[in-house]
């Protein structure tokens, strides 16, 4: 059972890790510069505790705490107990979630083995919005997506905003950087066996239902809001699709027009 300890003090060493988080989100101050990971919430924080993240600690209000008592049976990591305004003192904002956990990043899976095994992968060029990439883990999770990839100037998946959109989920689908310069590295994923396709609005694309993806192994071109794929990651797809919309409305939110194609793509779920 993790040890509870009471926390008075704003100043406490102990809870370093969370102070300031709104400022403080990369860490850059951490091994790598990329930072830790930071549940919010009940929820989220079994989340955590349940994935391969090395959790160093947990600082919450009791009510909270006693919440994750099951979880925490045979967890040896210290959790720091405390009132709401000494925890909003300490984060540096309201936190009507109630509790946190920190946990030290995983090695990521090599990418070129996460695509040999994966039947659905979604491949993010330049999704930069953090919001979006938690949303869009949470829909993966939700569809059946084996895992992402990611290609240039996307978000880092474990910043905090990220994993609590997510809902936790960003800690259990399989995450991982494409190597080599993109889009080249797209070829990795056409050498283990997956169909390149690219989701775009763009009229001359295949509408997703036609293009016969359900049962494929398929790895998914998913671009940034605004400026959707680049012209060279369209040209290197093997396929571009749309989904159909009603006249007046020319796009969908990244998350949300990811979440359509999962669903389009998905085996029988549930």
């Amino acid at each position: 059972m993790a040890t509870i300890t009471a926390v008075v003090d704003v100043s406490d060493p102990r809870v370093d890790d969370y102070r300031d988080l709104s400022a403080a989100d990369r860490r850059p101050d951490r091994p790598g510069g990329r930072g830790l990971v930071i549940a919010e919430g009940v929820v989220v924080v079994r989340r955590l505790l349940g994935s391969p993240y090395p959790v160093r600690s947990l600082l919450g209000v009791p009510r909270r705490l006693d919440e994750l008592a099951d979880d925490l049976v045979g967890v040896d990591v210290p959790a720091y107990a405390t009132d709401a305004d000494t925890l909003s003192s300490i984060v540096g904002f309201h936190l009507n979630r109630g509790v946190l956990a920190v946990a030290d990043r995983a090695a990521p899976p090599d990418p070129t083995a996460l695509a040999d095994t994966a039947r659905v992968v979604a491949v993010c060029e330049a999704v930069n919005d953090h919001e979006n990439l938690g949303a869009l883990f949470r829909n993966a999770a939700a569809l059946g997506v084996n895992g992402v990839l990611l290609g240039p100037r996307c978000s880092d998946p474990l910043y905090r905003r990220s994993v609590r959109v997510s809902m936790g989920h960003v800690l259990r689908v399989p995450f991982a950087e494409l190597p080599g310069e993109w889009p080249g590295s797209l070829d990795v994923l056409r050498a283990a066996g997956l169909r390149v396709v690219a989701l775009t609005p763009a009229p001359g694309a295949v509408p997703i239902s036609s293009a016969g993806l359900r049962g494929e192994r398929v790895a998914l071109l998913l671009g940034a809001e605004g400026p959707g794929l680049s012209d060279a990651a369209l040209a290197a797809a093997d396929v571009a699709v749309r989904i159909p919309m009603a006249t007046g409305v020319d796009s969908l939110n990244v998350a949300t027009a990811a979440a359509v194609a999962f669903h389009t793509m998905a085996p029988p779920l549930g």
